[in-house]
């Protein structure tokens, strides 16, 4: 990227609240605040890593700096705004559940819902966000739909989630809903490129990341979840072509971190969706771009609706882990029906 391309990078992160994309979004929360149209409640969706968190953060800046450098700009450099960046702010609250694919109990969202209830200790708004909401339970997704029917005026609920689909329809009714999209890659490899990282590692993170600026810093700046994806790829690869004893001792292993069972359930899917490309002959960007021959081979020896099925047998893996079935056992029947391709 150019001189002129990362000026002009900066400069939209400058004038977005430090985001990079989804300006629309900024550009529709800076307006509520400059007219007073701000709603009690935003449902901030879309896939992790591409800025739901940042947003809602943002937001709480732009709605209590002391110093806005405009209506709906915060300054970013006050107590107020630094406070609130590191989620030490009297009165913000930030939940989520314990662990991803976790559950958000009840009793974390009333804790929560009593602090709002109070006035603010310094500032116009007290502001809670309730990170991952797809993850609340039903009782606790219901517990939260009295306050959002009756809103305290010095109260913003900020909620995100993958999408609205996964919460109670009563409780996406009455929220202000902001759909926010992945970037295309290339531009979060200019912007990754321009912080100073190297340009074909850069262009790796952005297509492990899947145009999600957040899930690409994340990678970069944690050089063992790169090495936890190489191990699960090896591992996943030599699978394929092992026995019914390996896998079934493999299984055990896996199963044994929920948490990393998930995330290898993640990465194993985003192998299989670029074998299901290239045996579809799609020109859509694939994720493991350092592993183009490899996939290129596996997708040669396997017709579409075998790679269809794999996709799916995954996905729908994922779904089960995250209603609390046995991990062994689902770990056991996906590595059973994978398809059977010598090294």
């Amino acid at each position: 990227m150019d001189l002129k391309n990362r000026m002009e990078t900066i400069e939209t992160r400058q004038t977005n609240w430090g985001l990079l994309g989804n300006r629309w979004a900024v550009d529709l929360l800076r307006q509520h605040i400059a007219r007073g149209e701000l709603r009690h409640a935003y449902l901030i969706t879309g896939p992790t890593g591409v800025g739901r968190r940042t947003l809602a953060l943002r937001l709480a800046q732009a709605v209590n700096c002391p110093q806005p450098l405009a209506p709906g700009e915060p300054c970013g450099t006050c107590r107020t705004c630094q406070q609130i960046a590191g989620v030490r702010f009297a009165d913000l609250s930030v939940i989520q559940a314990e662990s991803e694919g976790g559950v958000l109990k009840i009793d974390q969202v009333r804790e929560v819902l009593r602090t709002v209830s109070l006035k603010p200790f310094q500032s116009p708004y007290r502001v809670a966000v309730f990170l991952r909401f797809q993850e609340a339970n039903a009782n606790a997704q219901n517990a939260l739909l009295k306050t959002l029917e009756e809103a305290p005026a010095h109260s913003l609920l900020l909620l995100t989630a993958d999408n609205a689909e996964q919460l109670l329809p009563t409780i996406v009714s009455r929220c202000e809903i902001l759909r926010l999209r992945p970037l295309p890659v290339g531009e979060v490899a200019d912007f990754l490129a321009a912080q100073g990282t190297p340009v074909e590692h850069a262009r790796l993170l952005a297509h492990l990341s899947g145009g999600r600026p957040g899930y690409a810093l994340r990678l970069l700046n944690d050089p063992a979840a790169l090495s936890f994806r190489e191990e699960r790829l090896a591992e996943f690869r030599s699978l394929m072509a092992g026995s019914r004893r390996v896998k079934f001792a493999a299984a055990e292993k896996i199963a044994r971190d929920r948490d990393a069972l998930r995330r290898a359930l993640l990465i194993w899917s985003a192998y299989w969706r670029d074998v299901l490309l290239l045996a579809a002959s799609s020109e859509a960007p694939l994720t493991n771009i350092d592993r183009t021959a490899e996939l290129k081979s596996v997708a040669a020896r396997l017709s579409l609706p075998v790679a269809r099925k794999a996709v799916s047998d995954i996905e729908l893996g994922i779904e089960r882990l995250e209603r609390n079935v046995n991990p062994r056992l689902l770990t056991e029947i996906l590595l059973m029906d994978l398809p059977k391709l010598a090294q």
